[in-house]
């Protein structure tokens, strides 16, 4: 059972940045995908993108392209989503995802492992 523990959450001021982590608890496959979800107050769970510990990275939210970037660190067992330019808009909680398979997807179904979560606020 992989454990996925996320830090990096905080507050800060519109136009800043922040780096999320999230390390495994155990290596796995190199076909196994990392992603990263954000969810607003009442709203759902969107998919900002994910990677293969093999390499490759696709990012699905038009509003984080440029801004968000998702890398990883494989001997740490450790991905990062660092995050600039922030905006109000931004805000939500932050999760880190894991699922085994040949391809990454954007549906939260797909993942068996998930972080707790980390609390992202952007201040106007």
């Amino acid at each position: 059972q992989v454990q996925l523990v996320e830090s990096g959450g905080g507050v800060v001021q519109a136009g800043g940045s922040l780096r999320l982590s999230c390390v495994a608890s155990e290596h796995t496959s190199r076909t196994f995908y990392m992603a990263w979800f954000r969810q607003a107050p009442e709203k759902e769970r969107e998919c900002l993108g994910f990677m293969a510990w093999s390499g490759g990275s696709t990012y699905n939210t038009d509003s984080v392209k440029g801004r968000f970037t998702i890398s990883r660190d494989n001997a740490k067992r450790t991905v990062y989503l660092q995050m600039n330019s922030l905006k109000p808009e931004d805000t939500a909680v932050y999760y880190c995802a894991g699922r085994a398979g040949l391809y990454g997807s954007r549906s939260p179904a797909d993942y068996d492992y998930w972080g707790q979560g980390a609390q992202v606020t952007v201040s106007s």
